[in-house]
């Protein structure tokens, strides 16, 4: 592993500090960080929880964090951005390294073995790696634009995931089919046990079912470490599988 810990360090307010009623500190996971810290446990860990909960918000400041771009791609081909367009937690929050990745931190060559996969770039960026005149070093050579948005995905990740690196997923599961993202689980699973370590935000009760992977449940009651089978959104999908017009009858009039 790379990263063993996120943190805020103080101070909390004050001329150099930030301001706990302000966004995104008024997010409860993103506030509990500020005050305690996320601690990272496995190789592969997933954050999940509903929309607003904070969970893109905290992968995304973790790519800045990480010099990322937080549009997306590897670290060493960002986009020049100026340091002020940082997003208020990619500016406060501190990466604690292990010693790997201090020694990946300090060497370029090493670091740039990290990428960043944001649903809502995404395809704008595998169309401007696939349209490039030029091969470039690091990712895939094939044109992606001929191919569905879900096998394009795939290309990606099995490119990106080649070595050892730090990997920051936000909800990639959004253009992949049922089939694919079983797939998907096998990538995440091989890639955490070659030694990569991948952080993914995500709404998909399969990918957080990955064998040997760390589940974080972000929310209202702040951070907590269920069981697969206990995370909300398992739930929900079992029951709606199970009986679908006992949600659609609340949304749909018969």
């Amino acid at each position: 592993m790379l990263v063993r810990r996120i943190h805020v360090p103080e101070p909390w307010q004050g001329e150099d500090g930030i301001d706990r009623e302000a966004w995104p500190y008024t997010i409860p996971a993103v506030a509990e960080i500020a005050d305690k810290g996320l601690e990272f446990r496995r190789p592969v860990t997933f954050l999940v929880g509903e929309n607003g909960s904070g969970k893109s918000t905290i992968v995304e400041a973790m790519a800045e964090a990480y010099d990322i771009d937080p549009r997306g791609g590897r670290g060493r081909i960002q986009r020049r951005r100026d340091p002020g367009d940082k997003s208020v937690l990619g500016r406060d929050i501190e990466l604690e390294p292990t010693a790997l990745g201090a020694k990946y931190a300090a060497n370029r060559k090493l670091k740039s073995r990290s990428y960043f996969l944001r649903a809502e770039t995404a395809f704008d960026f595998i169309e401007f790696i696939s349209s490039s005149d030029i091969i470039i070093p690091g990712y895939w050579q094939d044109d992606l634009r001929v191919r569905s948005h879900g096998e394009g995905y795939m290309t990606v990740l099995r490119t990106i995931l080649g070595e050892p690196g730090l990997y920051l997923l936000d909800e990639p599961e959004s253009a992949l089919s049922f089939a694919s993202c079983l797939q998907m689980v096998g990538l995440l699973h091989d890639a955490g046990r070659a030694g990569a370590q991948i952080i993914c935000a995500t709404h998909s009760p399969v990918l957080a079912a990955t064998p040997g992977a760390d589940i974080v449940e972000v929310g209202e009651h702040g951070i907590r470490r269920p069981a697969w089978d206990e995370l909300e959104v398992v739930d929900h999908w079992k029951r709606f599988l199970a009986v679908p017009d006992k949600y659609l009858r609340h949304i749909v009039d018969a």
